[in-house]
């Protein structure tokens, strides 16, 4: 089922099951299938998943497993699930996949600051990008956890190969020129990052920019195109970073005014109060009413674009725009 699907149009699939009390394996192999597909405990012995055709599938063959442990289950579709609307079962995925993203983003930070070197870390770096995607495939809402555990693991990615330019001489930096004239590819329902990051391209880097914007993620760059603010983009999180950060570093742009946005940016994307600016609550809230008022993704980047050029000239004329940063 697509993430984009309209809460009215979810249907739950939901699997019953018994299994006996020997052996003892049974309890703990179903469970970790379970898991793996995503599923969550909705009451005791009933998981749910969205009804669609992989997840029927999927509850085809576990009860076909858990049948063959000398268990008993069946699959049934519902509408609701024990008295909760679509949006509370939602959310029950959303906590179980933040959860799994924590986990990758404490292991992700342990790596960062541990004293291993490029070597011995390009394994564990490579197990985590394994983990991240598994969760990943079974994020059926698109969980607030999944960018900030991407981002550490593409810093992770980014830092090693940065490191394999150095030895082989490869230029790992973006160049100006090949940002010209291009389709930037990013997400639809475009929300602060993306925002700010359309109208830094369009302003600072690519004049000439055409926006496209496609559902989820897994989307391959046609060519002339380059994404961003996607899992798989070419500018995306990076270690604690946000896009327009990313971008900013990338582009080679230096500007105390941009760098002040960024902070602002990112203290509202990454919601960690890293730079704790004072513009941030304003500046989400004004967001915010523009992609409340404004389904199109084309009309809130011209909306942002009039809130960031004049954030940007108050900026300018504030000495570097330090001001309210810490």
């Amino acid at each position: 089922m697509s993430t984009h699907e309209t809460s009215e149009s979810v249907r739950w699939l939901l699997l019953i099951h018994q299994l006996p009390a020997k052996p003892a394996y049974a309890r703990v192999k179903i469970w970790r299938r379970l898991k793996g597909l995503g599923a969550v405990t909705v009451k005791n012995s009933v998981y749910a998943l969205p009804a669609n055709a992989e997840t029927q599938e999927d509850f085809a063959w576990l009860v076909r497993e858990i049948a063959e442990l000398g268990g008993e289950a069946f699959v049934c579709e519902a509408r609701l699930v024990d008295g909760l609307g679509d949006g509370e079962v939602e959310a029950l995925f959303c906590a179980a996949r933040d959860e799994d993203y924590a986990e990758v983003a404490a292991a992700a930070r342990e790596l960062a600051d541990g004293n291993t070197g490029d070597t011995e870390r390009a394994g564990p770096v490579a197990r985590l990008r394994k983990q991240l995607d598994e969760i990943v495939a079974i994020d059926f809402f698109g969980a607030e956890g999944r960018e900030p555990a991407q981002g550490l693991v593409s810093g992770l990615e980014a830092g090693l190969q940065e490191k394999e330019g150095d030895v082989t001489g490869t230029e790992t930096k973006a160049t100006p020129d090949p940002l010209k004239n291009r389709v930037w590819v990013t997400r639809q329902g475009v929300q602060v990052d993306r925002i700010a990051s359309a109208w830094l391209i369009r302003r600072f880097v690519d004049p000439a920019a055409r926006f496209k914007f496609v559902p989820g993620s897994g989307y391959v760059a046609q060519p002339g195109e380059l994404r961003f603010d996607m899992f798989e983009g070419e500018f995306t999180h990076r270690g604690e970073r946000c896009t327009f950060e990313v971008l900013l570093a990338e582009t080679g742009l230096d500007d105390p005014a941009l760098d002040a946005i960024a902070e602002i940016i990112h203290d509202i994307d990454l919601k960690d109060g890293k730079y704790g600016r004072e513009e941030a609550a304003g500046v989400r809230s004004l967001i915010a009413g523009i992609a409340a008022s404004s389904p199109d993704d084309e009309q809130r980047l011209a909306r942002g674009a009039v809130l960031l050029d004049d954030l940007y000239s108050s900026f300018t004329g504030k000495q570097g725009g330090k001001q309210g940063s810490k």
